[in-house]
């Protein structure tokens, strides 16, 4: 496994810029009320009117604080705790660090292009593009010829995959439901106050893929399924946690029918959780001959 010393000059501005960027989320004091808006697709929705994300819808911005708060408590933890255990050489640490960069990517690629303009815009492109060369530099530290042979044998490979399939599964059916449905009744999907479906694009073009290619390697012990699970796998957990505390929130709010996919986003954690522990104890720094 190849070291990248650069990581070392990229984690700590990542670390630093997401925890402003999220505290301000949660914690900005601009004061104002709610208010309704109609849109140019004719649409009425309630814009937040207060804090950070003043301009955001009141559904939005529960969803973002949401991810704010999962980022303070599990993702800004997660990167100290990889980074140090990846830069003392160790391969689980350099696995859970490349899955934690990957919740950074996406959220800040998300921040980046989802939320209604505000004063830390640039905060989040910079995030996003730290965050996307650390991720990029953390896949190419590893060896893809000896990395298979860093598993046991028992690893749960099926398990994972089978997790990775039908996670795809979940996100594929339940996105395209929303865009066929109104599709076909020649009518457009709720945007809110935005112009597209950013996450649905970033779900169908990058997770669901990334899911089922993840699981087809890994079956086959190919070394891009055992290190793109891996990754996948540390990211769902993330993934899972911020949906559930941002469908939490959307309820706090009064967002209706928010509470509808707690539960199996919860589950996706739990899952998920378990197959990383797995994933991780099948973990040896030494090569395993096969």
């Amino acid at each position: 496994m190849k070291s990248q010393p650069a990581l070392k000059w990229l984690i700590p501005p990542i670390f630093v810029l997401a925890l402003i960027a999220a505290s301000f989320g949660l914690f900005d004091p601009t004061p104002g009320e709610p208010f309704p808006y109609t849109n140019h697709r004719g649409e009425t929705v309630t814009i937040n009117g207060s804090g950070l994300y003043f301009y955001d819808t009141v559904s939005s911005a529960a969803q973002m604080q949401g991810n704010d708060l999962i980022t303070l408590i599990v993702g800004l933890p997660l990167l100290a705790f990889s980074a140090l255990w990846a830069s003392r050489g160790s391969l689980r640490g350099r696995l859970l660090l490349t899955g934690t960069l990957g919740f950074f990517l996406y959220t800040y690629l998300s921040m980046s292009t989802l939320t209604s303009y505000n004063h830390l815009f640039l905060v989040y492109v910079a995030l996003f593009t730290l965050s996307l060369f650390a991720f990029i530099l953390s896949m190419m530290s590893f060896d893809l010829i000896s990395l298979p042979g860093h598993f046991s044998q028992k690893l749960p490979r099926a398990w994972i995959a089978g997790l990775e399939f039908v996670v795809a599964a979940f996100l594929g059916l339940a996105w395209l439901a929303r865009i066929i449905t109104p599709l076909s009744q020649n009518q457009t999907p709720a945007l809110e106050n935005t112009t597209t479906l950013v996450i649905q694009f970033m779900d169908l073009g990058l997770i669901v893929p990334m899911a089922v290619l993840a699981g087809i390697l890994l079956l086959r012990r190919n070394a891009w399924g055992y290190l793109l699970s891996s990754v996948f796998v540390l990211k769902a957990i993330t993934l899972g946690l911020a949906v559930s505390v941002m469908s939490i929130n959307m309820s706090l709010k009064g967002v209706p029918d928010s509470l509808t996919i707690v539960v199996p986003f919860l589950v996706i954690t739990a899952v998920n959780l378990v197959m990383a522990v797995l994933l991780l104890k099948n973990v040896n720094q030494r090569t395993i001959l096969a």
